[in-house]
């Protein structure tokens, strides 16, 4: 038995006769091979069966009683002519076989000695024609999608032979010239005439092809000689290879880029066109200093707010102008420049302008910051007449005749340019005339009726059409072509819509075309010409539109939910509490109709449940009526999240609704789709945020993912609050854990090197990493320094002091460290103990801070830990000399003093002098005295003034 043929494992096949030898061939292919095989016994059966379903082959027999296989292959034909078809018979002879291939059969088999021996062959010739037939489906294909490709109308394309000389020019580049193009087919591409006849240009031309050659892609920018203008193009050259990689072609295109070029010459010409363009350009620059005191306004500020230079510097600051909070300053230094912020501001008559503005930092004279400011307003209309455009092309792609094109295009007139008079004159070829094929009432109000026009250039109408070209009139009564003086339209606009006719527009009022309106009535032409075209090209068309409805849904949603998540970022800014965060992202979600219900709880690990902390939105009292576990499957969204800490996302709340309760109460309040995210920061969890939306299937991927990274910004904000709850508490919880994990990088040293070693705050965080001050207690520094050595977690380790019985390294360690993992939590690593068998660690925690938080992110951090003990203690942060002595320190001068500490500085005898600490730091004696001469300033300063002296202590020093 043959192996399974790939080419017939997916083909459809069909067989037609009622002989035996058919029978026998049908379950050969359905076993032998993955092909669907139908079987038919007549010619009728066989028509039938092809009108229902295409089919990749068809099989027939020569004898059907009534009729032959012949008269079928010849109905088949008539239909099509790239369908394969193999005609088989047990009785055939050689005027069979020439009727059969004289009829269009792809292939003939006579089974004279019957099919049983002859399987194996039949399979594999069946096999050839149908992948023939699909290699020349393929060919069909990719030629037509060359073509359109090929003949793209804003790129001039050549084909080369392997040579170099010319095999083929598009549409687009036989325009360029005046030349007859066949006549240079097949000479040298660098000797053509549409190069300029400079030996550098043909040369450069010529580089740029052999490039191709040499199997790369060949760039230049050179000069094109063509109607009667050079023309400055950017080439391309790429070569086209055959499966073998031999190269069989290059392909050339050319794109015109002479506006870009002599832009680019015209602005470097000199130093002065930059000054006057500053000065009338329509963008207005300001710098000010840091306190938003102008200290330059540019003289064309009056074109967006009205006021002059003068007036801008009498209102002070630019805040009167902008308005206050525009940028956060911090992002702006670490940044360097701000762009397009979106700002609302009024101009002295009262109009309200969107502006684009963008802040960067400067040093200009006694000025930081500068603003560029971009009105947009007139882009914002645009863009709303943009949207009614869209809305207007989804009407031209299902209309099928042009007339109901012309009525749309009457139809949408006013949405998109605000004017309510328009006509769509259509032109008859056989009649040589345009005739009014739709027209607004107003356009007759105001012309009255629209008569025929003939295409002979002498009224408006067919002088735009017969010319192509658009006609705009503040005033048309001003045109020698008027044709009817007695018209009451004043402003009005003859488009061209190609070769079907012209697209006429008008008013009663004079000048109401102005630069916007110009563009959105082009543009309203050219999409009504690309839906006239479209006529002939219809299923094309339509799965344009329908990709095109797509992306812009998506952008819609998209532009929603930023929106959405922008105002959550700015109240997350502005909190001060866990409430006002939980309140405000409830209330901004469920906010002008963004979604039906948003909720945030915490899972309560004594009930088990899922415990409301904020909400928002229709139906509140929905939390009322159910109770939420926390459970990874069955349970309601926020359960379910709650318990697997990841999202957790219902399409359609309307499925399984008798299996899961909760369905029920969601449904009666029309919540239809749910999403539910963990509100997760840096290992651990503070809630759940579920959201409800009225519409089913609301959450496709984009929005899931944007509403999780929404959570972790939230949990991050709730975190940053725990940090500075932290810091201004001043009860304190301070517990101790037994460390029950080999892998704890303290822990594995101990046990390496065989001995104890202690860690009492001792850390540097910089730019490389984490640098951590360990106490070797009862060991030889020696041992640490080689079992540092083979641990992958430690990058380097520095000996600081050693005597016989320990000393203090300073570890380089590859990750972070379990201190400043509690200190982005609001919590203190006060101490480590490690020795080869047990290692223990001691954690202050502020009462502000949750106790589980920091017990969960150890265990997450260092592993199994015991908790040993914990007390709570209280102490006054105003009169604890020792925070008031390191809140006075530069990070600069604690790494020094820390490093002397633990090197023996102070020690007397001292076990290095300052000369080897400063050498170990990398800086100069004089500078490692000078730190630490302050650093005890500072110290005896917190220890010894009068703030911080009892009354006693001042009274003998007073």
């Amino acid at each position: 038995m043959s192996p399974p043929s790939s080419t017939l494992d997916s083909a459809r096949i069909l067989l037609a006769g009622s002989a035996d030898w058919a029978d026998t061939l049908g379950e050969a292919l359905e076993t032998r091979t993955g092909a669907t095989v139908r079987r038919v016994r007549t010619v009728d059966a066989a028509l039938d069966a092809f009108e229902e379903r295409p089919v990749d082959c068809l099989i027939t027999d020569y004898a059907f009683g009534e009729s032959t296989g012949i008269a079928l292959l010849r109905s088949i034909r008539e239909e099509t002519t790239t369908l394969p078809v193999v005609l088989c018979t047990a009785s055939g002879d050689e005027t069979i076989a020439s009727e059969a291939i004289g009829a269009g059969a792809t292939d003939y088999v006579a089974l004279r000695g019957g099919v049983d021996g002859r399987l194996d062959e039949l399979v594999a010739r069946i096999e050839r024609c149908v992948r023939s037939a699909r290699r020349r489906r393929t060919r069909r294909e990719r030629a037509r999608q060359f073509d359109a490709i090929f003949h793209d109308a804003g790129t001039a394309t050549w084909v080369l032979d392997p040579d170099g000389s010319l095999a083929r020019v598009n549409r687009t580049a036989r325009g360029t010239i005046d030349a007859d193009v066949d006549a240079v087919v097949g000479r040298p591409f660098w000797s053509l005439p549409w190069w300029s006849r400079s030996d550098r240009t043909r040369a450069e031309v010529h580089r740029t092809v052999e490039r191709a050659f040499a199997g790369e892609v060949g760039n230049a920018v050179v000069d094109l000689d063509g109607g009667g203008e050079t023309r400055t193009v950017e080439l391309s050259a790429r070569p086209v290879t055959d499966e073998r990689g031999a190269l069989v072609s290059v392909v050339v295109e050319g794109v015109d880029v002479t506006e870009r070029v002599e832009l680019e010459r015209d602005l470097r010409r000199s130093e002065e066109l930059h000054r006057v363009t500053l000065n009338n350009m329509t963008d207005t620059v300001l710098i000010t200093n840091e306190a938003g005191e102008y200290t330059y306004v540019c003289p064309n500020v009056h074109f967006i707010f009205g006021y002059s230079a003068e007036e801008i510097h009498e209102q002070g600051t630019i805040d009167a102008l902008l308005g206050e909070d525009l940028f956060d300053r911090e992002e702006l230094a670490e940044r360097g420049v701000l762009k397009n912020i979106e700002r609302t501001a009024t101009d002295e008559a009262g109009r309200e302008h969107t502006l684009l503005i963008n802040v960067r930092e400067v040093s200009i004279q006694d000025g930081t910051l500068l603003y560029s400011c971009r009105d947009i307003t007139k882009r914002k209309q645009r863009e709303e007449a943009l949207a009614t455009l869209q809305e207007t092309t989804r009407d031209f792609l299902y209309a099928g005749t042009h007339h109901e094109i012309a009525q749309h295009v009457v139809e949408d007139t006013p949405g998109v340019l605000g004017l309510d008079a328009s006509a769509v004159y259509l032109f008859d070829a056989g009649e040589n005339h345009l005739h009014p094929a739709a027209y607004s009432d107003e356009m007759e109000a105001l012309n009255g009726p629209l008569p025929t026009v003939r295409a002979d250039r002498e009224g408006l109408t067919s002088y735009s059409f017969v010319e192509d070209e658009p006609l705009f009139f503040d005033d048309v009564h001003e045109s020698d072509r008027l044709a009817d003086p007695a018209t009451d339209v004043r402003s009005a606009a003859y488009i061209p819509l190609g070769d079907h006719g012209v697209y006429v527009v008008g008013a009663a009022d004079v000048g109401v075309f102005d630069e916007v309106t110009r563009e959105l009535a082009d543009l309203l032409a050219a999409t009504a010409q690309a839906a006239l075209d479209r006529v002939t090209r219809e299923t094309q068309l339509r799965e344009q539109d329908r990709e095109l409805q797509r992306r812009n849904d998506q952008l819609t949603s998209l532009n929603r939910i930023n929106e959405t998540i922008r105002e959550i970022d700015q109240a997350l800014v502005r909190a001060e509490t866990r409430e006002e965060i939980d309140h405000a992202v409830c209330e901004l979600l469920t906010a002008a109709d963004r979604f039906e219900f948003a909720w945030i709880g915490t899972a309560d690990p004594v009930t088990g449940t899922v415990e409301p902390r904020a909400w928002a939105g229709t139906e509140g009292r929905y939390l009322d009526s159910l109770t939420v576990p926390v459970e990874a499957s069955g349970a309601e969204p926020a359960g379910r999240t709650a318990a697997t800490r990841e999202p957790t996302t219902v399409a359609n709340v309307a499925a399984r609704l008798r299996e899961e309760p909760w369905r029920k109460a969601a449904l009666a309040r029309d919540y239809l789709s749910v999403l539910s995210v963990p509100l997760a920061y840096d290992g651990l969890t503070y809630g759940v945020l579920t959201v409800y939306a009225g519409t089913q299937d609301a959450f496709d991927e984009t929005s899931r993912a944007v509403i999780a990274e929404l959570g972790e910004t939230i949990a991050s904000a709730l975190s940053a609050i725990e940090r500075r709850n932290a810091l201004l508490t001043t009860s304190m919880t301070r517990v101790e854990f037994a460390v029950d994990d080999p892998s704890f990088v303290l822990s594995r040293l101990a046990r390496s090197a065989g001995c104890s070693l202690s860690y009492q705050g001792g850390i540097q965080q910089t730019a490389d990493g984490a640098y951590v001050f360990v106490t070797v207690d009862d060991g030889s520094v020696e041992a640490v320094e080689e079992a540092a050595g083979e641990l992958v977690a430690v990058d380097g380790i520095h000996r600081i002091g050693a005597d016989g019985a320990g000393g203090v390294v300073r570890l380089h360690l590859s990750g972070p460290f379990l201190a400043l993992e509690l200190a982005d939590h609001g919590a203190v690593l006060r101490s480590v103990r490690a020795d080869p068998t047990d290692t223990t660690l001691v954690v202050d925690v502020p009462e502000s801070v949750d106790l589980r938080h920091v017990t969960d992110l150890v265990r997450e951090t260092v592993g199994d830990v015991d908790l040993r003990s914990k007390r709570t203690s209280d102490r006054a942060a105003d009169g604890d000399p020792y925070s008031r002595f390191l809140d006075a320190l530069t990070e600069r001068q604690l790494e020094v003093t820390q490093t002397a500490y633990y090197s023996g500085f102070f020690e007397s005898p001292r076990t290095n002098t300052g000369e080897e600490v400063a050498e170990t730091l990398g800086i100069s004696p004089p500078a490692f005295y000078q730190h630490i001469r302050t650093v005890q300033r500072k110290l005896f300063s917190a220890l010894f003034d009068d703030a911080g002296l009892p009354a006693a202590a001042r009274s003998t020093w007073g």
